[in-house]
């Protein structure tokens, strides 16, 4: 009766809008891609619901086949299930990620626990994992390529992984733990961008913005008139808001009050708190890692990462920390003599090191980030990296002005290769709006694979970022860090896109934690090299390119405040591997054991973590849970991997772009050291970044 009734309640929302349902019915769009622009907020809960009982039934399909196990009717078809429940995914989190609203939340918090029980479905399914045991455990006799076996074993390891060999009390249990993570997760992110968006500072008086550029000004004023506040000027815990003002305010007060608004969010005894959905999330991954065997959440999530354990990823941690924190020292006693200057007797704080760092830097090499604002137009930045992509791989990027997107801010542009073919889609998105979580991100739409009929599917990819919007008086115009983070995330873009898998569990991005970010942060090189830069850096209102002397400035400042910017980074990684090294979250309290980790690690008082723990979405909700060193542990690769292409005299040099391009083509088909070690001939040598930073000679 409860299943008629189930069944009852999904028939009924499919005959309210299957027929105009276009995530179900996928209407005929350019290239397959989804139609965006005619779906509407009702059509997502239904969709979810068809696709979540078609991959059921797909699952049942696979159990109930009487044929003996094969490597074809178990690992592949379990590979090619699924399609809608793909697709509708790949619609709905992007769209809540990047222009979300709080009926977006509620269908997440109702769909969260349907995709869980569905994941337990899956995993948990004695008779399933039968029949992929009985494929596995005869897998010496069959007759696969590298990639099938690929295939077939991280398709048996992630049944083990999941839970497959517990006994029936333990998976009741680890279900339970599953379910209740994904709403917490949900709960963290929501908590985040309900404290950004709440957090708002009105300045009535212009003379306490005294030093701030003109363009921050002109950006802080719309914000205030559309918020209801003409002739002010507003500021909120958004990275575009409050960077200028601590890089250039003469108002120490000020800058104060934003960083601490900042790295105080989800942090106040109020409904938007993260201390307690911290505490929880630590108590079930604590509990999950014990369920199968792990003392802690560390070695339980590391172990099919390149680091394999705790052990190595903190050696690893601290043979970067000690150069790194010894130059953040140095750096801070530069500052506090400027400091002296302007206010005798005060200790540098936090809210004084970029104000500082900008006059230091501006008086050591003559150069101010504003100067470069008008050669880093973001429309010629995104050029930059496409002719990039294009002197590497031969790809070509064609405007497409009539595809369906879920914001008028969105950009879409086809993907070919020299010969014309299809290479895939890419979107971007890449201004802050209410509904969108902070930072920038690169999602995959709709994956790459080859189906049964041999017909190779091509990516849809979207980079989203959170740049400044174009002004009454200005384009988007982007600081270096900013170019970095385009580049960063398109270098994510051509992993994806780029993919050559035949399986799309295998497929783009699809691989170690501490492998995916080499592709990107490899991309990053580019963007300060000045052969590149000439092809991008052209100033918005006369059309010059950047001249010789700016470029050789920024190159002589490269390793400027590099101290403070690894320091800051490694440690929120050092900080993400003493939450998951834990053995118990009894007693915790948050911000105690936020103080004493970076007690611990002798971090000076004049850096905040980069992200304080009830704001560090990284590892409360988006997956990166012990895996924040990865972005550490991948520039070590990228500076060796880029060292490749310099030691050739050519950054472009055909011999290894094939050999880089035949890397970003496997995806996850092969192991991605073998990868590595395949298209560089050796080990990573850490010497290419402790050198790129200044901490060696």
């Amino acid at each position: 009766m409860k299943k008629i009734v189930i069944l009852g309640a999904i028939a009924m929302s499919m005959l309210a809008c299957n027929k105009t349902n276009p995530l179900i019915d996928q209407p005929q769009t350019p290239y397959g891609v989804p139609a965006f622009d005619q779906v509407r907020i009702e059509h997502y809960l239904p969709a979810f619901e068809e696709a979540i009982r078609q991959d059921k039934a797909g699952i049942d399909a696979i159990i109930a086949n009487p044929e003996e196990p094969t490597f074809e009717n178990t690992i592949v078809a379990l590979d090619r299930n699924g399609a809608l429940l793909s697709r509708v995914s790949g619609v709905f989190y992007n769209v809540l990620e990047a222009d979300g609203n709080d009926e977006m939340d509620a269908i997440a918090e109702k769909v969260s626990p349907m995709l869980s029980e569905l994941h337990s479905y899956f995993v948990l399914n004695d008779a399933l994992f039968a029949r992929v045991k009985a494929v596995y455990d005869q897998r010496e006799q069959l007759d696969l390529t590298p990639e099938q076996m690929r295939l077939l074993t991280e398709t048996y390891r992630g049944f083990v992984d999941n839970g497959a060999n517990l006994p029936a009390d333990k998976k009741e249990r680890l279900k339970k733990i599953n379910e209740e993570l994904s709403l917490l997760s949900l709960q963290f992110g929501r908590n985040v961008v309900a404290e950004t968006n709440s957090c708002q500072r009105f300045i009535t008086d212009e003379s306490q913005l005294a030093g701030l550029p003109d363009g921050a000004k002109a950006a802080a004023a719309e914000e205030a008139a559309a918020a209801g506040h003409p002739g002010e000027w507003l500021f909120t815990p958004k990275r575009t808001s409050f960077t200028p003002v601590l890089q250039y305010c003469e108002n120490r007060e000020l800058r104060k009050q934003l960083l601490m608004d900042y790295t105080t969010r989800a942090n106040h005894d109020n409904d938007n708190d993260n201390k307690a959905v911290i505490i929880r999330e630590m108590e079930l991954r604590i509990e999950k890692a014990k369920l199968f065997g792990y003392d802690n959440a560390a070695d339980y999530i590391l172990k099919n990462c390149m680091a394999k354990d705790h052990q190595t990823v903190d050696a690893f941690l601290q043979s970067v920390w000690a150069p790194s924190l010894e130059a953040a020292k140095r750096e801070a006693a530069e500052l506090q003599k400027l400091l002296d200057k302007d206010l005798p007797g005060e200790k540098l704080q936090p809210w004084d090191w970029w104000y500082y760092a900008e006059k230091l830097h501006k008086a050591k090499y003559a150069l101010d980030e504003e100067e470069l604002r008008p050669y880093f137009e973001l429309n010629n930045v995104r050029k930059g990296a496409f002719g990039v992509a294009s002197k590497l791989f031969g790809l070509q990027f064609e405007p497409l002005t009539d595809m369906p997107v879920y914001n008028k801010e969105v950009e879409v542009f086809k993907v070919t290769d020299a010969a014309g073919e299809l290479i895939g889609i890419l979107y971007t998105d890449y201004f802050p709006r209410a509904g969108k979580r902070p930072g920038a991100w690169m999602n995959d739409i709709m994956s790459q694979y080859v189906d049964a009929e041999g017909i190779d599917h091509r990516p849809v990819i979207i980079n989203v970022g959170n740049f400044n919007k174009p002004t009454a008086g200005n384009p988007s115009l982007l600081s270096m860090d900013d170019v970095e983070t385009l580049f960063h995330e398109f270098g994510h873009a051509l992993h994806g896109l780029l993919s050559r898998a035949h399986y799309k569990n295998l497929s783009g991005t699809n691989t170690p934690r501490d492998f995916v970010e080499l592709p990107s942060q490899f991309m990053e090189n580019y963007a300060y090299e000045p052969e590149v830069m000439k092809t991008y850096a052209f100033h918005y209102q006369t059309g010059e390119v950047i001249p010789d002397s700016l470029i050789q400035k920024i190159n002589a400042a490269g390793k400027f405040n590099q101290g403070f910017v690894t320091t800051e980074l490694l440690s929120a990684s050092i900080l993400d591997m003493d939450f998951h090294e834990l053995t118990t979250a009894e007693g915790l309290d948050v911000n105690a054991f936020e103080a004493q980790s970076l007690e611990k690690m002798g971090m000076i008082p004049e850096i905040i973590v980069r992200y304080r723990p009830t704001f560090y979405n990284h590892i409360f909700t988006t997956g990166y849970e012990a895996g924040y060193y990865s972005y550490t542990w991948s520039a070590v690769l990228d500076a060796d991997a880029f060292a490749a292409f310099k030691e050739t005299g050519d950054l472009f040099d055909p011999a290894t772009a094939a050999r880089w391009r035949h890397l970003l083509e496997q995806g996850g088909t092969r192991d991605s050291h073998d990868l590595y070690l395949e298209f560089r001939g050796k080990e990573a040598d850490p010497q290419y970044l402790l050198r790129r930073k200044g901490f060696i000679q």
